[in-house]
């Protein structure tokens, strides 16, 4: 990985889109600071389009569509994108299964559920459960006790056993039922409300992210960024780029990298 001072001012002008994951990447210790909403502020003024893909609910992917600085989100690991339309005010979404599919998927991730708990003492249902429409979110860190590596590599391999996938992220298992993943809605995102070819246009997206269940994101990004904690996991294909602060701060300092380049002050 190299450090994000190297980038250069034609790799930060040719950028259109900012992708970018919440947990761990603008948040900083469970909070999302005032230096993050700035940031984001200032990337979309100097011209970008800003997206966070993230493992979050829908619940919390409707209210952040409408009032974070942001052009559309992507939810609960590529699920569905939605994306606040402020002058017709009007909500736009895209869904990877249908709403008949999805109920069919709950009733199974329900017996799961029963089944992780049962299994893996400690562990328990993310707090953000109630308004997820699509996954299970299992919580090794947030609001309970962390759990030992073997642990959480253990509620992973029950998912898999049922035939879901599973993808780690800083706090949570996330478990689903389908071959969708962050990269796949990413693409219909971009394609269906901007009509933007991530394929043929590499080079003028960027994503930031810090855990191994952004590793779809890093391996097909050319530009992709680690805040510094991605150094903590073991990523098959680390990110290009890597910032020396962690988590928020070092989202900020992407941020002010980026414009100082796109302004030509560097």
């Amino acid at each position: 990985m190299r450090p994000i001072q190297d980038l250069s001012s034609e790799t930060a002008r040719a950028l259109e889109f900012l992708l970018f994951d919440i947990d761990d990447t603008v948040t900083q210790n469970g909070l999302l600071p005032a230096s993050s909403l700035l940031a984001m502020e200032q990337l979309g003024a100097s011209g970008l389009k800003l997206v966070p893909i993230t493992g979050r609910p829908a619940g919390w992917c409707d209210h952040i569509a409408r009032m974070w600085p942001v052009d559309a989100v992507v939810g609960e690991n590529g699920a569905f994108w939605f994306s606040y339309d402020r002058e017709a005010k009007t909500m736009l979404s895209g869904f990877a299964k249908c709403e008949t599919a999805r109920e069919q998927d709950a009733a199974k991730l329900a017996a799961l559920k029963t089944n992780i708990l049962a299994r893996v003492p400690g562990a328990g249902v993310a707090s953000d459960q109630f308004c997820r429409i699509a996954d299970l979110a299992i919580d090794f860190c947030e609001d309970v006790p962390a759990l030992s590596q073997s642990d959480i590599e253990k509620i992973v391999r029950l998912f898999e056993e049922a035939g879901a996938v599973a993808k780690v992220s800083s706090i949570h298992v996330n478990g689903w039922f389908g071959d969708y993943d962050k990269l796949s809605m990413t693409r219909t995102c971009l394609k269906t409300r901007f009509g933007f070819d991530i394929d043929t246009r590499n080079n003028a997206v960027t994503f930031v992210g810090d855990s191994p269940n952004d590793q779809p994101m890093f391996d097909f990004f050319k530009n992709s960024v680690g805040v510094a904690n991605v150094r903590n996991f073991e990523l098959e294909t680390p990110p290009e780029w890597v910032t020396q602060r962690p988590a928020a701060d070092g989202f900020s300092e992407l941020g002010e990298r980026i414009i100082k380049l796109r302004q030509g002050s560097d």
